[in-house]
């Protein structure tokens, strides 16, 4: 892992690999409910975790240094399943990069179980792992100027609902009534670094 220090009191850790800042992440968080870490915000990203408020951050970016990366993170015990019609528009798109049929694509995708790596983009939208590397697909090479809410939808390594609508390049392969962000609810957010994710499919599909 490298650290690098951001600013007066934050660090940023760069680790080898989306795997290794997900269990990175799960460990910091571990040491800051046992006492052991001061530290006021704990910030994942696909490959890096900025720790933002550190009591001292000299002392820390030396101990950090000397960690052995954890293998992997902890099984989260909380599991959301969000229903889904598989109906997106890229649905064939993306059955004819997996070469495989479009309920074949509904198959495999529902029976994943996926991790929520980080959030950002929009409030309220994860970056789900899970899927095996074969299955990566591409951006669209024209990305649409309105995504609707609750679209499915996967790019490279990720799957990823729309929280509302906004441009996007991703794959959409389906939709979701499932509400991702919302003001009135604590937390406001559906999903959080760290969750499991069920794709329950719905309807026809």
């Amino acid at each position: 892992m490298r650290v690098l220090p951001v600013g007066d009191d934050a660090l940023l850790v760069e680790a080898a690999s989306g795997a290794e800042a997900q269990a990175l992440h799960a460990e910091l968080l571990r040491r800051r409910a046992e006492g052991s870490l001061s530290v006021r915000e704990i910030v994942p990203a696909a490959r890096t975790v900025l720790l933002d408020g550190l009591d001292d951050p000299v002392r820390r970016a030396s101990e950090l240094t000397a960690w052995d990366a954890p293998a992997a993170a902890p099984r989260a015990r909380e599991l959301v399943e969000l229903p889904v019609r598989y109906d997106g528009p890229d649905l064939a798109e993306v059955a004819a990069h997996w070469k495989v049929s479009a309920r074949e694509v509904a198959r495999i995708h529902a029976a994943t179980e996926f991790t929520v790596a980080f959030c950002g983009f929009a409030p309220g939208f994860g970056y789900l792992t899970g899927l095996p590397a074969r299955y990566d697909v591409p951006r669209r090479a024209t990305p649409r100027t309105a995504v609707p809410a609750g679209s499915v939808a996967l790019a490279g390594p990720y799957t990823g609902v729309y929280p509302r609508s906004s441009p996007g390049g991703w794959q959409l392969i389906g939709t979701t009534e499932a509400v991702l962000w919302d003001h009135a609810r604590v937390p406001a957010a559906l999903l959080s670094p760290g969750t499991r994710v069920r794709f329950v499919p719905v309807g026809d599909a």
